[in-house]
């Protein structure tokens, strides 16, 4: 049986291990290593982001911590019951995640942030094993394109059969599992206004909903 998380020195994707290396000689006080998923023990909630990024996750070595991402993703969690504490963008802070699970598709740093289409694959028995270990998941919440067509691909679905789109919810038909869509919560996202503050807190509150009338 594959582990829900890689281990500390994965060698499965070799652009990946050479970029880790070269950041553990600039940055040796870094995690710097196969990101570990961050949660509850018995979520409800999934969320499935792309990748770490270098400064954020794979830095401090917990999901979406210490990055512009993270600020507005763990803010949100905070407002509608999800989490616990106060984010302080660092892995001690004491952040506690209620009936919540944060992933990526890819655990390690992708150079510019793009992970291949073999590295996405290379991991994706890691996602499909944190579903396995997780029976009470009842929806999950997809950060961006990727990380949606790949958590379709983890349960065999045919990606023509549920397209993606901000906003969007699939009822899978597949371990009473309900997926929704969000654009990533980027600082370039934002930036953009591809995504606003007031467009992500409305996936949430569906989300929510969803799992209070479960």
């Amino acid at each position: 049986m594959v582990s829900a998380d890689p281990p500390p020195d994965c060698q499965a994707c070799p652009r990946l291990v050479g970029l880790r290396h070269e950041l553990r000689e600039q940055f040796p006080d870094w995690f710097n290593a196969p990101v570990p998923s961050f949660g509850s023990t018995d979520p409800k909630l999934l969320v499935v982001g792309l990748a770490p990024g270098m400064r954020g996750a794979n830095r401090t070595g917990r999901p979406f911590t210490g990055d512009y991402a993270g600020d507005l993703l763990y803010e949100t969690m905070l407002d509608f019951g999800f989490a616990t504490g106060t984010y302080q963008a660092r892995p001690d802070d004491g952040l506690e995640l209620h009936e919540a699970m944060i992933t990526n598709a890819v655990r390690c740093l992708p150079p510019q942030n793009k992970p291949t289409g073999p590295e996405i694959k290379t991991c994706r028995p890691y996602l499909i094993a944190t579903l396995e270990a997780n029976p009470g998941l009842r929806a999950v919440l997809a950060l961006g394109r990727i990380a949606h067509e790949t958590f379709l691909s983890a349960l065999d679905l045919r990606r023509a059969d549920f397209t993606f789109g901000h906003g969007a919810r699939h009822d899978l038909g597949t371990r009473d599992l309900v997926l929704f869509d969000s654009y990533h919560c980027s600082r370039y996202n934002t930036n953009t206004g591809r995504l606003t503050t007031d467009m992500f807190r409305s996936v949430f509150t569906d989300i929510r909903q969803f799992l209070d009338g479960a």
